[in-house]
């Protein structure tokens, strides 16, 4: 009787699961479908979801525009994105071992404090962090897009929560040996926590490649080829808004670095993900 509970539910979940996939999967498939259909194609009523006739007029247009340096902005993103997440992976890991391997008094109690911050509105702190940035000189600079996110708090739960999963009985014997905390960090936690730091860094990544208020506040006015990709994405969707294959072109540009690189890593992904509530 359990059993086929057990197995109904299953079912039930499965279905639901494979409602949400098509549910996320629809648009995607539309998007990319009518970045190759002709504008004829696109016109028609009823729209079909395939193209019959596929061409890359749009993608051919969307590099060849001299006002949209789309490669330009990539690289822009990709840069940005690298260095805040090289960064974040540096502080986010030491506090995370602070937080998780250290003994310090009212340890835990400013831990869930900090991570308490994350139930603040973002844009309640957008004023401050805009009058901090002008006041540094920063405003009109990559500056902004790298620096001020380094403090958020949800890559260094991930990691604290994966780094408590390590055996003490490793790290009491490490000490033994004479290890101080950096020896303990560099040779022991680091290297059992890539599957954590490979999920934390990807978070960090789509976190500011995808980044649009931020970035649009601190480069306005500046050069063109200074703009992030999602920047220069508003610019295509505002000027050529008649033209849905192009900016269906451009939308789909700037989501495939992102898939590519979780389609490299999706099991270490998967792992770490797994693995980072085995002990509170």
């Amino acid at each position: 009787m359990i059993a086929s509970v057990m197995k109904k539910r299953q079912r039930l979940a499965f279905i639901i699961l494979i409602i949400i996939t098509i549910g996320w999967l629809v648009p995607i498939i539309w998007g990319i479908s009518t970045s190759f259909k002709t504008p004829t194609e696109i016109s028609l009523f009823p729209t079909r979801l395939f193209p019959e006739s596929p061409t890359l007029m749009h993608y051919e247009n969307l590099f060849s525009k001299p006002d949209t340096p789309v490669l330009r902005w990539m690289l822009n993103s990709f840069v940005i994105a690298m260095s805040h997440t090289l960064l974040y992976l540096v502080i986010a890991s030491l506090a995370a071992y602070a937080f998780s391997i250290l003994k310090f008094k009212y340890r835990d109690q400013i831990f869930w404090l900090l991570l308490a911050t994350t139930m603040i509105p973002t844009v309640i702190n957008l004023v401050p962090l805009i009058t901090m940035m002008i006041d540094l000189s920063w405003f009109g600079t990559w500056l902004p897009l790298i620096i001020p996110g380094l403090g958020g708090v949800f890559g260094l739960f991930l990691l604290r929560q994966f780094f408590l999963g390590v055996p003490s009985e490793i790290i009491d014997s490490a000490r033994v040996d004479g290890l101080g905390h950096f020896g303990i960090f560099i040779h022991i936690v680091l290297p059992l926590s890539k599957s954590a730091f490979l999920v934390t860094a990807l978070f960090a990544f789509m976190g500011n490649w995808n980044d649009y208020l931020w970035p649009v506040i601190m480069l306005s006015g500046s050069d063109v080829s200074l703009w992030t990709l999602p920047v220069g994405l508003s610019k295509i969707s505002g000027t050529y808004n008649y033209d849905y294959g192009l900016s269906m072109a451009a939308a789909i540009l700037s989501i495939v670095p992102v898939l590519v690189v979780y389609a490299l890593i999706q099991d270490k992904i998967i792992e770490g993900v797994a693995r980072s509530g085995i002990k509170s």
